[in-house]
């Protein structure tokens, strides 16, 4: 039983280091950097704000309804309620009461209020979405860097085993002496530096993936690396398109200019909502209270035997005094607690209006100041459209020079490739010396190694045009 059990915890540790090791597509990063990205968060957290505002504005149109309840003792010389007189003495009351308040009119500030949070909420989507396509684009910028480090790797890599063989042969036609020595320590000089190329090589794969992983919010950088393979060219169709073809569609599609005129609105809401408050608010109330004491009660009376009389007044005319029979109250046990509630109970419900008069130029104030929000607005409108508009011609015509750059470096690497195979049969025969050989890998090197960073350039600002264009981040092809 102990030998199944260990097996299975090893199988289990297998498979979760497994699942660590696993490599990572350009697809897996970008959807799981749109979920799981620092900045992306942030802005759902906007998002989530602006649906609090929502219900913040919804809430407006609910009484508002409070309770309240209280049991106080005073001790000291008060005042007997039940006999009018000061003494000394501990009281104990109990008063609670329920009141509900209703706005009916308030210059429509709950409706526009509660169109104005619609407006944010559309706003910070629009936000959100930016953002998805910034990460998104940041993320293809990252894994394209680490797959062209790693293909730059692979030529350095290539490119010294070639070294390598040279090396035995010229080893072999040194001490055959057809050779100088010479060629051989330049060939030596040669494979050095190549090994420190790819060190240094090796190194950039690795800030590339650290830089990657923290895109994606991944810590364990170790474990993490991405899918060796090939990336086509796709999409170059959309150059096809006039740059003022792909302006006007960003102009419809961008979250740039969807952002700007829905802080537009916004401003010119706030304006709205300032107004409201010229006009005057009425409001609905209703109270419920009652009370309860524990003092004593008056249940009787007697006559004070000592002064059976007092007096209650004079009558004018005739100077007579008018006195009435003088009592003594009877005091006794307080009511019990639910009756005393049920006999002192009351309500009050009415209407109350308030009409704006003078409030030290406050309000006319806020109006002014929001209209100035209002024209600010609409000069960062026209700026966003001004950026997008340098942002799109920009990236256009980078996509284009971008593909130019990538033909001609094809065309480059192409001439090196033939240069280098004559070189290295020139070199076979002895007709050209290591110097020279080895320049001429060396630019064959530099050539192919320019070719993968003009492609991988290519795709990357190719793909940003595809962006503005309208392109759905998810849909975008690699």
């Amino acid at each position: 039983m102990k030998n199944y059990s260990l097996l299975a915890i090893l199988l289990l540790f297998s498979s979760l280091l497994t699942a660590q090791q696993k490599e990572w597509t350009l697809e897996e990063c970008v959807n799981y950097a749109l979920e799981n990205n620092i900045q992306v968060k942030q802005t759902m957290l906007d998002v989530e704000l602006s649906e609090i505002e929502k219900r913040d504005a919804l809430g407006n149109f609910i009484p508002n309804i409070n309770a309240q309840a209280s049991n106080a003792w005073n001790t000291g010389l008060t005042q007997n309620v039940t006999t009018g007189i000061l003494q000394n003495q501990t009281t104990r009351n109990f008063s609670a009461g329920v009141s509900a308040g209703l706005t009916l009119f308030d210059g429509l500030r709950n409706f526009k209020q509660l169109q104005r949070a619609k407006l944010s909420r559309i706003a910070s989507d629009y936000s959100l979405d930016k953002m998805k396509d910034d990460i998104a684009l940041f993320v293809a910028d990252s894994y394209l860097q680490v797959l062209f480090n790693k293909q730059n790797l692979a030529v350095l890599k290539s490119q010294n085993q070639v070294t390598q063989e040279q090396l035995g042969r010229t080893q072999e036609l040194v001490d055959a002496g057809v050779l100088p020595e010479g060629d051989l320590l330049e060939i030596r000089a040669t494979m050095a530096d190549e090994k420190q190329r790819m060190i240094l090589a090796e190194n950039q794969i690795q800030i590339s993936l650290i830089n990657l992983a923290q895109l994606l919010g991944i810590r364990d950088y170790q474990n993490f690396n991405i899918v060796e393979r090939d990336y086509d060219i796709f999409g170059n169709e959309i150059l096809d398109n006039t740059v003022y073809g792909v302006i006007n569609t960003a102009k419809e599609e961008r979250s740039e200019i969807k952002i700007a005129e829905a802080n537009k609105d916004l401003a010119e809401m706030d304006v709205d909502l300032a107004k409201a408050a010229y006009l005057p608010t009425l409001n609905a109330f209703f109270n419920y209270n009652t009370r309860e004491s524990g003092q004593a009660r008056i249940t009787g009376g007697v006559l004070d035997p000592d002064q059976p009389t007092r007096q209650i007044g004079v009558v004018q005319s005739s100077n007579e005094i008018v006195v009435a029979p003088n009592t003594i109250p009877t005091l006794g046990s307080p009511l019990p607690f639910m009756e005393q509630l049920y006999r002192n109970d009351g309500i009050s419900y009415g209407f109350q209006l308030n009409v704006p008069i003078l409030n030290g130029f406050a309000t006319r104030n806020q109006v002014k100041r929001n209209e100035v929000n209002v024209k600010r607005a609409e000069f960062q409108l026209e700026q966003a459209e001004l950026d997008l508009e340098a942002n799109v011609y920009q990236a256009y015509t980078d996509a284009n020079g971008a593909f130019e750059a990538y033909e001609a470096a094809l065309v480059a690497s192409e001439a090196q490739k033939r240069a280098f195979e004559y070189a290295t049969e020139r070199y076979d025969v002895g007709l050209t010396n290591a110097f020279d050989f080895s320049q001429a890998k060396i630019r064959y090197e530099n050539t192919q190694i320019e070719a993968l960073r003009a492609k991988y350039d290519y795709i990357f600002k190719l793909k940003v045009v595809e962006l503005y264009f309208g392109i759905p981040v998810r849909d975008l092809k690699f």
